[in-house]
């Protein structure tokens, strides 16, 4: 007994140190989008669409902040008006109006969802093709729930622009105020950079990509070229969907000798190069204030992520048991068993875990002592991502604003 948890305890540690020095740094923080220069030599047009369901609520903020965006180009808002029943279109009319941003600001009244479509993507596609006729340079596809900060947009197109980017986005900083938010939102970042490490993202040859919802900026031409977003229309994971398609462009077919040279791609066209970051100003108001809506939001989607396969699920329950739990559990049972090879093993591996969640913790702020907590936390994150499956076996499973969408 005590040489095969010894085994797996070691095991453990030496998975966390390859995670700290071989997955791309996803640990660290800082890939931001407020650090560099962010001069535009150039002002292209830019139109925001914004898909609402019931939001009158956080509208008066952040589409209030939206519109006062300090970018010296063109630039429009189109919100999509997805049938709510909260009075969210008069009370975005009355933003745009107090602001004094009528002419920039479009209303549409979205119209009913047809099948194979998710709510959110055929309210982007409506807001989209409306707006195509102001023919824009660049999308701004963002959330009604993000208090925008003032320099966003500007941010944004300069670092697309300098860098020659297609699709440019930040994980906006999610609201972290109440116990459960500061106890499980941190990890949800956490959990994200280490599925999608940023500079993998950010790096052309790496295949590895990524991209947060709530903020991307995508290039019109790049956007066309994949064949717009109906060809992400049922994804649940719709921002990482999209990030994939855009970076694809980039990947060379393999040819065999005797096949004919591929055809050179047209040069104004997407290159499928991308660019994930956090903010730290431009954040989201959605509130998760307990366990249950913390739960709801992992569960909708987390077995979508595993594409549905019990395998993949099962290798998920072990690997977050052996990662995150083995070491805690190995520093009890070691100094109960007095085996303090044991106890050391799992103490290191322990450190390690607490070492690379730290930054996270700094960046959101909490106390450093949440740092130490990753394996309660993975804990809950594991019978969340159980139940996502049994919510999907149950015909419950991607379930947000009052619909349901089957994988």
């Amino acid at each position: 007994m005590g040489a095969i948890l010894l085994g797996l305890t070691l095991l453990s540690l030496i998975i966390w140190v390859g995670l700290l020095t071989l997955r791309g740094q996803f640990w660290r923080s800082d890939q931001q989008s407020e650090v560099g220069e962010t001069q535009l030599k150039s002002l292209p047009t830019v139109c925001a669409v914004i898909p609402a369901r019931n939001e009158a609520d956080l509208l008066p903020i952040t589409l209030r902040s939206l519109l006062l965006q300090d970018y010296p180009g063109t630039f429009n808002v189109f919100l999509v008006d997805d049938r709510s029943t909260d009075g969210t279109a008069g009370c975005a009319e009355g933003v745009a109006y107090a602001v004094d941003k009528r002419q920039q600001f479009h209303l549409i009244s979205g119209e009913s969802l047809p099948p194979g479509w998710s709510g959110k993507l055929w309210a982007i596609e409506q807001g989209i093709q409306q707006a195509k006729a102001l023919t824009p340079d660049y999308f701004l596809l963002t959330d009604a729930d993000i208090e925008h900060d003032a320099g966003n947009l500007r941010r944004l197109v300069a670092k697309a622009v300098q860098e020659d980017l297609d699709l440019v986005s930040v994980m906006v900083r999610l609201r972290c105020e109440d116990f459960w938010e500061k106890f499980l939102i941190p990890a949800f970042v956490f959990f994200f950079q280490k599925l999608y490490p940023f500079r993998w993202v950010n790096n052309p040859n790496n295949k590895t990509a990524a991209a947060a919802g709530g903020s991307i900026l995508i290039r019109a031409a790049a956007l066309e070229q994949i064949g717009g977003i109906q060809v992400i229309r049922q994804a649940l994971i719709d921002d990482c969907a999209l990030a994939q398609a855009v970076k694809s462009v980039n990947k060379i077919s393999s040819q065999s000798n005797s096949s004919p040279p591929a055809p050179p791609a047209p040069p104004a066209l997407s290159k499928g190069r991308i660019w994930l970051g956090l903010s730290t100003l431009t954040r989201s108001l959605r509130p998760y204030s307990s366990l249950e809506t913390i739960w709801d939001m992992v569960a909708r989607t987390a077995y979508t992520q595993l594409n549905y396969s019990p395998l993949l699920l099962l290798g998920t329950l072990l690997g977050m048991t052996l990662i995150y739990l083995i070491p805690p559990v190995s520093v009890i049972l070691g100094a109960v068993l007095g085996n303090w090879a044991i106890a050391f093993t799992g103490l290191s591996a322990w450190l390690l875990m607490s070492l690379a969640y730290y930054p996270t913790i700094r960046f959101y702020k909490c106390s450093p002592w949440f740092a130490f907590s990753l394996s309660a936390i993975a804990f809950l994150y594991t019978l969340m991502t159980l139940d996502s499956a049994i919510r999907h076996w149950q015909g419950r499973g991607g379930s947000w604003k009052g619909r349901v969408y089957l994988g």
